[in-house]
């Protein structure tokens, strides 16, 4: 791990980092918040477009984590450096759109396996590094699909889990259909497991209360995020979930900066449970 950069703020300190991913077989980066004496710690996946930047400077998080004692870890959308086949063509699929995968597709399963890359080398780095052995996560429109699928895959590694804006139903939404048919082939009976609707659906549960947020205004919610979907398959499972819709809200960081504490006293609740 290299340190690349550090800021004091409230307390603590905001750090952009880089390292060598042998999941990626590429250089990645992620930037951290540590407050003083942090008791857990919150894995953010952030949404198309975003790298490791966007949330810990725009959501305005760093308060509320040194208020809290809980650190957060954000870590870069894609794998970079590459040029496969396509890969730079489009905002949503390729770089800055890994969708929290592992590829199967020839080329993109040799370096975009972001669903290992998050369960092991993220997950590892705050066991083993910053010492840290509860996690949640959560994250925002293809990050918040992401938080719910790994949340609901991987249970016994996320303690909690939350989103705002979702992609809920990827498999049936224009932004899904592309990027799982770039990433995991035309046999659509193979991408239920990244579908957080059709993991419910087939009896995957957390634990936990699951904590969403999304704005009433926002541009994708009936086309692309389909939240009432996964609303239904919770309720048809008994899966434990807050969906809250807020008046005129829409898919920005202003939305975002607006409910981040209800997001972190969430996650405090069950992160510091003992």
């Amino acid at each position: 791990m290299n340190l690349l950069k550090s800021h004091k703020t409230f307390n603590g300190q905001t750090q952009f980092w880089s390292h060598e991913s042998e999941t990626t077989k590429t250089l990645m980066k992620f930037s951290t918040f540590i407050p003083e004496n942090p008791m857990g710690a919150i894995i953010w996946l952030s949404g198309l477009t975003c790298n490791e930047e966007n949330f810990i400077t725009k959501a305005g998080v760093q308060r509320f984590l040194s208020d809290h004692q809980i650190m957060v870890i954000c870590p870069d959308t894609s794998p970079r450096g590459l040029n496969l086949p396509g890969e730079h063509d489009s905002y949503d699929f390729g770089s800055g759109a890994g969708f929290y995968v592992n590829a199967t597709t020839d080329g993109y399963r040799d370096h975009y396996k972001m669903e290992d890359y998050i369960v092991k080398d993220i997950v590892s780095i705050l066991k083993n590094e910053f010492k840290m052995s509860k996690i949640s996560i959560m994250g925002h429109s293809m990050g918040g699909h992401g938080a719910l699928v790994l949340g609901l895959r991987h249970p016994h590694l996320f303690t909690s889990i939350s989103a705002f804006s979702p992609i809920v139903h990827p498999s049936v939404c224009p932004w899904g259909e592309k990027a799982f048919t770039g990433y995991l082939g035309e046999d659509k009976n193979t991408w239920y497991k990244y579908d957080a609707t059709e993991l419910i659906n087939r009896g995957f549960k957390h634990a936990n209360k699951i904590l969403i947020h999304q704005g009433t205004h926002d541009e994708f919610l009936t086309r692309e995020l389909m939240t009432t979907d996964f609303i239904d398959a919770c309720a048809a499972s008994e899966q434990s979930e807050q969906v809250v819709f807020c008046d005129e809200y829409d898919h920005s960081y202003y939305f975002i900066s607006t409910f981040i504490e209800d997001h972190i006293l969430h996650h405090k609740k069950y992160l510091l449970k003992k």
